[in-house]
């Protein structure tokens, strides 16, 4: 059962990128197959939206799960400046490599932000990344 103090605290950002769904061991008509038009080599774009949860108690001194102006920094630092207006498949590691589904972006933000936002009274809970208004992933650990 959860503590009464337990909460839960959510910040939103936004970026825009492009991509390229495409598996390079594929012909491009299995590609096609797969992803559809998100295969074409010239790539497409998305106005991202990326939701963070953190979860935990608040801190007795500050009233604070998270301060929220550090949180917005660490985003800022982990997703919106590294992503906003790239192709993350030639500019942003690990797409270089790895298939950047919307799936596999919610996972590397994860990875980014993970050890960043974890406090003896706090830690990151889920990523809900929105591709499109009516298309989101939740990652969480």
């Amino acid at each position: 059962m959860p503590r009464p103090d337990y909460m839960l605290l959510t910040r939103k950002v936004e970026f825009s990128a492009s991509h390229v769904c495409s598996n390079p061991a594929w012909s491009p008509a299995e590609n096609l197959r797969v992803y559809g038009n998100n295969s074409n080599p010239n790539g497409h774009g998305h106005n991202y939206v990326l939701e963070v949860t953190l979860e935990g108690v608040p801190d007795p001194v500050t009233g604070m799960v998270f301060d929220l102006r550090e949180l917005k920094e660490i985003l800022n630092q982990e997703v919106v400046d590294p992503m906003d207006h790239r192709f993350l498949n030639r500019e942003v590691p690990p797409f270089d490599r790895v298939i950047p589904t919307t799936e596999n972006i919610a996972a590397e933000i994860w990875k980014r932000l993970e050890g960043r936002v974890v406090r003896t009274n706090a830690r990151l809970r889920n990523v809900r990344l929105y591709e499109t208004p009516d298309l989101y992933v939740d990652y969480g650990g």
